[in-house]
């Protein structure tokens, strides 16, 4: 092979792979997109709204509140008083309370607040990887390895779901508007 003909083929092999770019952009761009879709539907649908966005008061009841979605229980939010006895494991008591935007849930393990799910990097998932967010689904563990994740969370429901889907999920989580707020650290029962 001579000098001139290796370069033209070195040419033509760089001329194939910079015309085959856009479309192989294109095509990550698309799969991206959909799991990005994916990951929507199954946070709509799984209703990680219902407890992880706060609340305004509509006609209909409350609604998610669209300036804070999935940012969990607001940090400047203060709790009602919990009369004593109200909440516990006996027939005649409640199994669990929750506040008005059902964000902060009282029962017999104690008091558990609704995480910001966004990529805020302080306050939120930001920090976080895939891979974290996976071990956390599976095993009820924060961060997959710290404390438990408290009821209501149904992280046992989630622990089912695809490797694919929950990665689907933590990407649309990611593509989300940060919001910075910090949750409270969940309280223990008394006594």
């Amino acid at each position: 092979m001579t000098y001139g003909s290796a370069v033209a083929r070195i040419a033509g092999l760089a001329v194939a792979v910079l015309t085959a770019t856009p479309a192989a952009l294109a095509q990550t761009a698309s799969a991206n997109q959909t799991q990005l879709k994916r990951g929507e539907y199954l946070v709509t649908f799984g209703g990680c709204h219902d407890c992880h966005s706060p609340k305004v008061m509509t006609p209909n009841g409350p609604a998610p509140d669209k300036s804070r979605l999935l940012s969990g229980h607001p940090a400047d939010a203060q709790l009602p008083p919990l009369p004593a006895g109200v909440v516990g494991t006996a027939p005649n008591q409640w199994a669990a309370i929750t506040n008005g935007d059902l964000t902060a849930w009282v029962g017999p393990w104690g008091t558990s607040f609704a995480a910001n799910l966004t990529p805020d990097a302080a306050t939120g998932l930001g920090g976080w990887t895939v891979t974290q967010f996976i071990k956390t689904m599976r095993t009820g563990k924060h961060l997959g390895v710290g404390r438990p994740i408290l009821p209501p969370m149904p992280w046992f429901d989630v622990a089912v779901l695809t490797d694919a889907d929950l990665k689907a999920m933590f990407a649309y989580l990611r593509s989300m508007k940060p919001v910075q707020n910090p949750v409270p650290a969940p309280i223990p029962p008394k006594g």
